[in-house]
């Protein structure tokens, strides 16, 4: 894996594997007699802490001290400073721990696949309560949340009966800061530009800003505590992408050999605008005595996202709006089974602009009250968190000429390819031209529109109490928690969508809503005109999106949860000689009330009538009992056990009672596709083994085995149902027919090891003072595979989320001021649940990634220009595409590349 290079370069480079880093950690922890003397240094209780500039291992340190004092199984980030966690959202950061894996989004990290798992699997917290989201499901987008506003996040890899909202892959609880454990007032600025190294498309440059500013302080005798911190961000948009439609397909081509696989279509294009996003983060704690702490926290985020992706487009399957221009293929040749390359004679190709603008809006607050007495104490956490994305969705579609005619078809030169961008090369005809490509009704129409609207909101309430043991349990136990908490969560969906119609006669677009035109020379296309769409659309078309059309009424439901938690734990704290025991074992007890409301429609109702409600769900209880013991040995070294029950409950969109209803014709039989309001979660029993060496706060390795056995999981089926309550006035003969929709089904087994480790150089030899290492390297296996009729790649495919293998490697120097870091994540190929152009999940192959971020600054620790940091940035530093597959490698779904993003910036800490 090279660390320096150049893709497809034959230069020499550093070669350097995570697996052979982890294994000389290892080797040099076992080699080294200074090494095993180490001892730990106990932690005072409740400390203050004082914010300096400590540098990039001042956050290892603090990291490493949340995982050996924790109970569970865990991985931690800290920041090193206020607003110093290094990526633009939390997702980068996160993805270089232990055993966890980011799914890329539009070039950004955005959700995160814990041990192996779908992002599904795990459950998000801010502060220790769930989080809402914007997307259609539970996963986190934490691209939401800005890095410099977290003071840092805990993973929970197993479960602790006392955590509510526990995933079955794992827990990440993100953290805000408590203003009272600082020991003074506290300002830090943080400012930085950014350039993308694609440049200029349409009308959006390479450049971006960042910018924070947190505040924390002190008042009345430092009873009342006060943090608030600003960050915003404007970040281009800029790819150049090459897609296929899909699924790829065996089917009879004029000029293809029977037998070979090939695709309907085929498109390029260069997207282009801004992620903008401000949030906001605001702590007041007041503890005006020991015995009673009152802490408010709020977060708030608003996100936008605008793009447009300027389109060339061609249909290989003959299908040309009803004309047939005598589409037929010469040159041919195979790749294995699919076709390699071939000229597409008499091809209609359109030249489209794809317009989207979403606005995400976060809001969660919470209020914690805890009351310390003389044995026992008392904690009372109220929170409400609210989110809303509202979308817009336009397409343009342009052909040259007023008509379809001999004088629009073209010739097309292929090159279908995998780890590249294919080639798609017109030989007839120029399309750089907007005098010559018009608004009208094209092969596709001429536009189609969306307009997706979701709100989730989430109140809870949580009641516990810790109780320290006396007499004889104090031998063994430290103290019991017990309590309540109650959570009820409501997820909206609704989906307009409607056809953009021309106005009046087919037109060229006016110059003044042009853009500059776009290069797509690295697929061969050469440039192409760029527009406004949205403007475009409201001067030449019509545009009005409904969702009470028969085939868009199961597009909108309301989902909803009433969980009621009850919870007991024993906390264990025990000498066994020179072992000691720390831990816990407990059981929760979680009560589910979940129903669904949508509406269905039945054609054979009279006229104002055919859309009728349904009403599904259902209730159940499950017990999880968990046990999570510490043996502390000799030298610093920690043994973890655990043992659970775990469930993650459904996928939202899965729990809806919407469907599309129908009753043939010819046949008389009922039949329908949609959600389960009925579906149980999925359930888990989970083993964890950990052996942890630890040197003292700075350094460590780890070795860890999970084993899962999922009892359940849910995939989509199409079975018999009773329709007996939809059929009633229709033709139906039979109250019995085909129903495709997820279902329960049998799980199976998932295992994984994860090697980890951190160690600062001086520790092997003084001659390295300053250098650093932190390694990981993680595998993943599973015989569950997924027999899912709703998935265009096939049967009997691997996990979502599941890559075999997951490497993380960050090298680092930190002295005198000066720090530099090289961070890479790697994982293999994985299937990835892509958000498609119907706005619906889909599954795909996506080819393993391999991306490298650098930063090298310099701070001030003394001196006139004490407290200020300078730093530069490069992320993506390889340029790594983003590519996905039908299956085969030869059968390419998706080419990306997002360019690399270069930061320069300062910041500022009195």
């Amino acid at each position: 894996m090279k660390i320096f290079a150049t893709e497809r370069s034959s230069r020499t480079a550093l070669q350097l594997s995570p697996v052979a880093a982890g294994c000389a950690l290892f080797v040099a922890a076992l080699a080294n007699p200074a090494y095993a003397q180490a001892q730990s240094t106990p932690a005072a209780d409740a400390p203050i802490a004082t914010v300096t500039v400590s540098g990039i291992r001042r956050g290892i340190e603090d990291a490493i001290s949340v995982k050996k004092d924790a109970t569970s199984i865990v991985e931690a980030i800290s920041a090193e400073d206020i607003g110093k966690l290094p990526d633009v959202s939390i997702a980068e950061s996160i993805a270089r721990l232990p055993g966890l894996a980011a799914q890329r989004v539009a070039g950004r990290a955005q959700v995160i696949s814990v041990r192996g798992l779908s992002p599904d699997f795990a459950t998000t917290l801010l502060n220790g309560r769930e989080q809402v989201s914007t997307g259609d499901n539970r996963s986190v987008e934490f691209d939401q949340y800005p890095s410099e506003l977290l003071s840092g996040v805990t993973i929970y890899k197993t479960p602790d009966s006392g955590l509510i909202g526990q995933g079955l892959s794992g827990t990440l609880d993100l953290q805000t800061v408590r203003p009272l454990n600082f020991g003074k007032r506290t300002v830090a600025l943080n400012v930085r530009g950014e350039k993308n190294s694609i440049g200029r498309i349409a009308n959006t440059d390479a450049l971006g800003n960042r910018f924070s500013i947190s505040y924390i302080d002190q008042f009345l005798d430092r009873t009342l505590g006060v943090a608030v911190g600003f960050a915003h961000l404007e970040s281009p948009v800029l790819a150049q992408e090459t897609g296929i439609y899909e699924p790829w397909k065996t089917d009879s081509r004029p000029g293809v050999a029977a037998g070979t696989t090939i695709t309907d279509g085929i498109k390029s294009l260069a997207r282009s605008g801004y992620n903008r996003r401000d949030g906001l983060m605001g702590v007041i704690q007041y503890r005006p005595n020991k015995q009673w702490t009152s802490m408010v926290d709020m977060y708030a985020s608003i996100f936008k996202h605008e793009d447009t992706a300027n389109q060339f487009e061609v249909n290989l399957g003959g299908w040309n709006g009803g004309i047939d221009p005598g589409l037929q293929f010469t040159n041919v040749t195979k790749n294995g089974n699919a076709i390699g390359s071939a000229t597409a004679n008499n091809v209609y190709p359109l030249v489209r602009g794809m317009y989207t603008n979403r606005r995400d809006d976060i809001r969660a607050i919470g209020w914690n009250n805890e009351v310390r007495m003389d044995g026992w104490s008392l904690v009372a956490d109220a929170s409400w968190s609210k989110a809303k994305r509202d979308e817009l969705s336009l397409e343009n579609n342009l052909q040259l000429g007023a008509t379809n005619s001999a004088a629009s078809l073209d010739n097309l030169n292929l090159t279908f390819t995998s780890g590249g961008f294919p080639q798609m090369v017109p030989t007839r005809r120029t399309y750089s031209d907007p005098a010559q490509l018009y608004v009208k009704g094209t092969i596709y129409g001429s536009g189609y529109g969306k307009t997706p609207f979701v709100e989730d909101e989430l109140k809870s309430f949580k009641l516990a109490a810790n109780i320290q043991a006396t007499g004889a349990l104090e031998k063994w136990f430290s103290g019991f928690d017990v309590g309540f908490n109650y959570a009820n969560r409501e997820k909206a969906k609704d989906q307009p969508e409607g056809g953009i119609n021309l106005v009046g006669n087919p037109t060229t677009i006016s110059s003044d809503l042009l853009y500059p035109s776009v290069g797509l020379g690295f697929a061969g296309v050469g440039t192409i005109p760029a527009w406004n769409v949205p403007a475009v659309v409201s001067k030449y078309m019509s545009f009005k999106p409904t969702s009470t059309e028969s085939y868009l009424i199961s597009k909108s439901w309301l989902v909803s949860e009433k969980i009621s938690t009850a919870f007991f734990k024993a906390n264990i704290d025990h000498d066994l000689g020179d072992v000691t025991l720390r831990g816990n074992i407990g059981v929760q007890a979680q009560h589910t009330k979940q129903f669904s409301d949508a509406n269905y429609w039945d054609g054979t109702a009279p006229a104002g009538k055919q859309v009728k409600p349904v009403h599904d769900g259902k209730t159940y209880t499950d017990y999880l009992p968990s046990m999570n013991l510490a043996f502390g040995l000799q030298n610093d070294q920690t043994v973890r056990v655990a043992l659970a029950k775990q469930l993650a409950r459904p996928r939202v969109d899965q729990l809806r009672s919407a469907l599309d209803f129908g009753v043939s014709e010819t046949t008389f039989k009922p039949g329908a596709s949609g959600g389960n309001a009925q579906l149980d979660p999925w359930r888990a029993k989970a083993f964890d083994l950990s052996y942890e060496k630890y040197f003292g706060k700075k350094a460590y390795l780890a070795a860890a085995f999970f084993y899962k056995k999922l009892d359940t999981y849910i995939f989509t089926q199409t079975k018999t149902y009773d329709f007996s309550k939809f059929i009633p006035g229709t033709i139906a003969n039979t109250q019995f027919g085909d129903y495709k929709a997820p279902y329960n089904g049998n799980g199976g087994k998932m295992k994984g090891l994860e090697l980890s480790g951190s160690l600062p150089l001086n520790m092997v030899t003084p001659a390295l003072d300053g250098f650093g290492v932190i390694a990981s390297a993680s595998y993943n296996d599973s015989d569950i595979t997924i027999e899912d009729d709703g998935s265009n790649i096939g049967q009997h495919i691997p996990l979502p989320g599941q890559s075999k293998h997951v490497y993380n490697l960050t090298m680092y120097y930190e002295k005198n001021g000066f720090e530099t870091r090289i961070s890479q994540r790697k994982r293999s190929d994985f299937v990835g649940e892509i958000g498609n152009f119907a706005a619906e999940r889909t599954l795909r192959y996506v080819v393993g990634e391999n991306v490298i971020d650098f930063q090298i600054g310099y701070n001030f620790n003394d001196g006139p220009l004490k407290g200020l940091g300078l730093v530069l940035q490069a992320n993506n530093l390889r340029n790594a595409a983003y590519e996905t597959y039908n299956g085969n490698r030869n059968q390419q779904l998706e080419y990306q590349k997002y360019g690399r993003t270069i930061l320069l910036g300062a910041s500022y800490k009195f």
